[in-house]
């Protein structure tokens, strides 16, 4: 490993002084960051009882908004949880905290609903009597140059993404600490961000992305069935069908991993992130390679086409 690179995880930003005066939405109102403050008895601070979205905005229009509005109210069904607002008053706060931040372009927003302030420090739902927390922090962020110049460095680690009658991992909830734990896995190892199995031993996700390998002008993914089906995801898989690239979903092994000829992460944040090393065996020539370049050339022209449009 060379020692004179940095490491870096897969939401590195370039430094923006702008984000040192946010004005964020809380529960209706648009607050300066310094009064942007929850309860400490909001149920998504004291259990994790919550969802959560990540939505880029580009060229002043929020990128494939429909299909994040539809996981965020499916994600709301399944825990029954009531988020009071509809979709277009989702979409209003989320327009409204842009243009209260003079904000257009290179902007990331995490759309938070919790169930709510409890009446007493335990976790029966019932306790949750108030109504749901709504919050949307909204910043500057431009992803590092160097997650693409370098790439990200993967360790194996032991934590696994669950089975869904644990915790599905489908579910965008609050509830993050086996990511979390896995995430110092893998910084304990020197490396920048984990790779994880799924139940049965085959490669699944990282601790923050989906991941992708190539081997022999194929792209091949995880089955999906233990990871989050992430929106981007979906736009690689369905970009490389529309383009003739052959792409799979199917179950891996790292020893298939380990002698890819290309391996990449891809995330509403950064898109297509390559990947430069896995347990200490570089990938390919430790850059991105020709079929990353390709996917990330498309993925950018269909950001363009539904932006500008």
């Amino acid at each position: 490993m060379a020692t004179n690179e940095k490491h870096f995880s897969t939401h590195a930003a370039e430094p923006d002084l702008r984000n040192d005066d946010l004005k964020i939405y809380v529960n209706g109102n648009i607050v300066p960051k310094s009064q942007a403050v929850v309860s400490v008895y909001d149920s998504g601070f004291m259990l994790g009882d919550g969802i959560w979205e990540g939505i880029r905005f580009y060229n002043g229009k929020w990128a494939f908004l429909d299909e994040h509005m539809n996981r965020l109210f499916g994600a709301a069904k399944a825990i029954d949880l009531d988020l009071k607002l509809s979709r277009s008053e989702f979409e209003e706060a989320l327009f409204a905290t842009a243009k209260a931040n003079n904000m257009t372009k290179n902007v990331h927003a995490r759309l938070m609903v919790t169930r709510g302030i409890k009446e007493k420090p335990f976790q029966d739902p019932r306790l949750s009597q108030s109504g749901p927390t709504i919050v949307i922090i909204m910043e500057h962020s431009k992803p590092r140059t160097e997650l693409v110049d370098q790439g990200m460095r993967l360790h194996t680690v032991p934590v696994v993404r669950g089975l869904p009658m644990s915790q599905d991992p489908k579910l965008n909830s609050h509830s993050k600490l086996n990511c979390i734990l896995a995430g110092i896995h893998a910084q304990k190892a020197g490396a920048d961000e984990a790779l994880m199995l799924d139940p049965h031993g085959f490669v699944n996700t990282t601790n923050g992305c989906n991941f992708f390998i190539i081997r022999s002008g194929e792209v091949w993914t995880s089955t999906g069935d233990y990871c989050m089906n992430g929106i981007t995801r979906k736009k690689v898989i369905q970009l490389c069908k529309a383009n003739g690239i052959p792409v799979y979903e199917k179950n891996f092994s790292l020893t298939e991993t380990y002698d890819a000829d290309e391996i990449f992460l891809t995330g509403t944040f950064g898109a297509q992130t390559p990947v430069s090393e896995i347990d200490g065996r570089t990938i390919g020539d430790g850059k991105a390679g020709p079929v990353t370049k390709r996917i990330r050339e498309l993925y950018f022209n269909l950001l363009q086409q539904v932006t500008l449009n």
